[in-house]
């Protein structure tokens, strides 16, 4: 009975909880990088209409009446930027995620169903987004405190190893909601005691999960530093390798073969070795140090191969949080991506690892509009990409900084 009462009371929130106005846009004088070619086009118009991206029209033409203007004043219109590696759980953090031109999101675990609930908030028009493709709970040998998230995990209170228990996890999730299983090739990085090389979950625990997510169409992202879990969590069919710090060209080569995809979160390695932000300590600060080369060293030999790299910050999106998307991809070029590969990581390429490519990563009619404008050309200075200056998310004006002078 309380659980039905519970359940009745989310659910009349939800509905009480008024909805956003949905309004009609034309975004004029729009420097457009449409996120497929190469190149920006001047002088572009985007209408937006119920949430989407009608059309792009040109400069000069009448725009009618029913359209709000929003003068981008020739500066540069990108597509919404993903992260597919966090760990949000909450509105405030979803909100700083936005701001700072995240308009979708992929969790890679949090402690109960939350993230779920998010993208329920978003698909309802209740929040402006971003979008959410949740992971519910990780499937980790050890859940902690995760066991409280639904009351069918209270047996997994001992660990989480055996065939059932791994196929019980699994389906727990997908029936609250997840789109996507997390689990684990290798320990933390994040933790001082712990060795993030150390293989977890073998090849054919990993199996396990994969095929059982399969049977109901769900794919599986795995956190891998070390080569020898990362090479099992590929030959047992992962969709991506979270991290993959220490990969060996044999693994990668197999990552490019099989078409998984590769997540490094090379900022969040950063993070470790400076001071605030997510992590602290000397035994983390000295580990990031030791990360961060051999990430390096993975990430170039993984674009040399052609493997798909996409964008992940691995951060809460707290107020003390230093990582982000915008960053990641200011390393990417860094590391030897062009701007335009490096935007394409976190728009198109993100879109398809996540299965989504129809609907969002590009400027296109009949696409969400989730979009961002930036004070200067990304193709040619990658930094652009950290000051957005209006954020929409599936038609929404989450952030509007324009103009700046007044009349």
């Amino acid at each position: 009975m309380k659980r039905s009462f519970l359940i009745l009371l989310t659910c009349t929130v939800l509905t009480t909880w008024a909805q956003l106005p949905q309004k009609n846009y034309a975004l004029t004088n729009a420097n457009l990088f449409n996120g497929i070619e190469n190149r920006i086009t001047t002088g572009a118009v985007i209408y937006v209409k119920a949430g989407k991206i009608e059309k792009i029209g040109k400069a000069g033409e009448a725009i009618p009446k029913e359209y709000e203007i929003i003068d981008c004043q020739n500066n540069y219109v990108i597509p919404g930027m993903m992260d597919v590696h966090t760990h949000i759980d909450n509105l405030e953090s979803a909100k700083r995620a936005l701001l700072s031109g995240v308009t979708t999101f992929r969790t890679a675990g949090v402690d109960a169903y939350q993230d779920v609930s998010l993208r329920e908030l978003a698909k309802a028009n209740r929040v402006a987004g971003p979008d959410v493709v949740p992971a519910g709970v990780f499937v980790t040998p050890n859940p902690g405190g995760s066991i409280l998230a639904d009351p069918r995990l209270g047996v997994l209170i001992n660990g989480v190893n055996s065939d059932e228990e791994l196929k019980l996890l699994v389906n727990v999730n997908i029936d609250r909601g997840a789109e996507v299983i997390k689990t684990r090739g290798t320990e933390r990085a994040g933790l001082p005691e712990t060795d993030p090389r150390q293989q977890s979950y073998t090849q054919r625990q990993l199996k396990v999960i994969i095929d059982e997510a399969a049977k109901r169409n769900v794919p599986v992202m795995i956190h891998a530093h070390g080569d020898e879990g990362a090479r099992a969590a590929v030959l047992a069919g992962a969709r991506s390798i979270e991290h993959g710090t220490f990969l060996s060209d044999e693994t990668l080569r197999l990552m490019k073969e099989k078409g998984c995809f590769l997540v490094p979160t090379y900022i969040t390695l950063e993070d470790l070795t400076k001071p605030g932000g997510d992590y602290s300590g000397a035994v983390l600060e000295l580990r990031g140090r030791f990360m961060m080369p051999a990430a390096e060293k993975v990430f170039r030999k993984a674009h040399a191969l052609g493997v798909k790299i996409a964008t992940g910050a691995d951060n809460d999106y707290t107020p003390n949080s230093t990582s982000r998307v915008a960053l990641e991809c200011e390393h990417f070029v860094r590391m030897g991506m062009t701007p335009f590969e490096a935007i394409q990581a976190a728009t198109v390429v993100s879109a398809e690892l996540l299965g989504i490519q129809s609907r969002t990563g590009r400027i296109q009619a009949g696409y969400e509009a989730d979009l961002v404008v930036l004070p200067a050309n990304p193709l040619e200075d990658i930094r652009a990409l950290q000051d957005a200056l209006i954020v929409m998310s599936n038609g929404h004006l989450a952030l509007k900084r324009l103009p700046f002078g007044k009349e």
